[in-house]
């Protein structure tokens, strides 16, 4: 079965933009993904679609050869936007290939070993800050009183843990981001005792409302070198979070931060293929590896979570983006022996439940592994369509089989 034809949409997210790739089949059996190009991946689309180019005439559920191709052809540029996209065609084979066996895509990851993913509420008052919380039917998150609410709010729904990033309430409610180059203190990315102390408090807070059940998780991003994690993790290492979570490209300093707290660490959600998480496993760098299935590809993230199981470390995904980001990290998740907890992101903008046909179900901060071919939901075209982004409209190419 031959792949015939491609199709990528985009649709207005408020902050961000959902990112969409559809592939046809010459008998007209087709398959979808959801990727990224809002942060850190400008024009992924274009290069999406130049390597669907090579692909297009190529047997549509020869999805490992293809991979392997694509990976050899960018073999000099290896990792990146590259393998996203290649993880991007991925996902999408994966589904094309699960519908026209009429199966789900975690059949063909070896069969589910769990039917329930225990989640997180991720960005927990990150969306509700002023510069984002326009987008939303939501109350704005001005204070550490507001905090104690939302702590509430995510007990009340179920939910047995949250993440939360840097929040600074001095001259405006805000995201504390020096390492994305957002705020004050980039380049240096030194440590800032009244930061410490902001996050200290915003902790609290959030165990003030959300009771001594909820796990608390802390994602400090890229924001530090080495001597500023260091500085806050121990500052902050009494408060009993479930995780810190870290960004750094070296094992060696992160296998030292994770051996100087008692916290665990959680990291590794920019990394690429096997070859990227191999050292951090081999130098015990981290508690808890953090895969990301729409930049890695589901089949490429299975291996990865094989080699994290042979090494006794647990995985948990990355996974911010739209809903069908959640099903597809939720088939990963369904697979894998190794399994530690689920992101999810539930603030976000009302037309999100959409733009799919079927959205994730959750029961008591529990998503219910989708049950359909595929992914278990297909793309609305006219939702999508009826929320253009600003920059970017759905493009198609079809070649004639000769």
């Amino acid at each position: 079965m031959k792949l015939e034809s491609y199709e990528t949409l985009h649709c207005d997210a408020g902050w961000r933009k959902f990112s969409f790739l559809r592939l046809v089949a010459e008998n007209g059996t087709t398959g979808i993904s959801e990727y990224n190009e809002s942060y850190g991946s400008p024009r992924l689309t274009q290069l999406i679609e130049a390597l669907l180019d090579w692909v297009v005439g190529h047997n549509a559920l020869a999805h490992e050869r293809i991979s392997q191709e694509l990976y050899a052809r960018t073999r000099q540029a290896h990792g990146g936007m590259a393998q996203q996209a290649i993880a991007a065609i991925e996902n999408a084979l994966l589904d094309l290939k699960a519908r026209s066996f009429d199966v789900p895509v975690y059949e063909l990851l070896g069969g589910a070993v769990r039917d329930r993913l225990q989640l997180y509420w991720s960005h927990c008052g990150s969306y509700r800050l002023g510069q984002t919380v326009a987008y939303l039917d939501k109350p704005e998150v001005r204070s550490l009183d507001d905090l104690v609410d939302l702590g509430r709010e995510v007990a009340e729904l179920g939910f047995g843990a949250l993440k939360t990033n840097i929040f600074l309430f001095d001259e405006r409610p805000r995201m504390h981001q020096p390492g994305f180059a957002r705020a004050p203190g980039w380049p240096e990315l030194n440590p800032d005792r009244k930061v410490t102390q902001a996050l200290r408090d915003q902790l609290g807070a959030f165990r003030e409302g959300a009771g001594a059940d909820i796990e608390i998780l802390l994602d400090l991003n890229f924001n530090y070198r080495t001597e500023g994690y260091l500085s806050v993790t121990r500052a902050l290492d009494d408060l009993g979070l479930g995780w810190y979570e870290i960004d750094i490209y070296d094992p060696d300093a992160l296998s030292l931060i994770r051996r100087s707290v008692r916290t665990p660490i959680a990291s590794c959600e920019s990394l690429f293929g096997l070859r990227g998480y191999r050292p951090f496993f081999e130098r015990q760098s981290m508690d808890v590896s953090i895969i990301d299935v729409p930049w890695n590809g589901i089949w490429q993230s299975l291996k990865i979570a094989a080699l994290a199981e042979s090494f006794e470390v647990n995985v948990a995904p990355h996974n911010f983006y739209g809903h069908l980001s959640t099903l597809m990290s939720a088939h990963f998740c369904a697979a894998i022996p190794n399994f530690r907890i689920m992101e999810i992101d539930i603030d976000d903008v009302p037309w999100k439940d959409d733009i799919v046909t079927q959205t994730p179900r959750i029961e008591n901060g529990q998503l219910l592994l989708p049950d359909g071919p595929g992914w278990g939901a297909d793309l609305n075209d006219q939702a999508i369509r009826a929320h253009p982004p600003r920059e970017a409209e759905p493009r198609q190419y079809e070649r004639g089989m000769g």
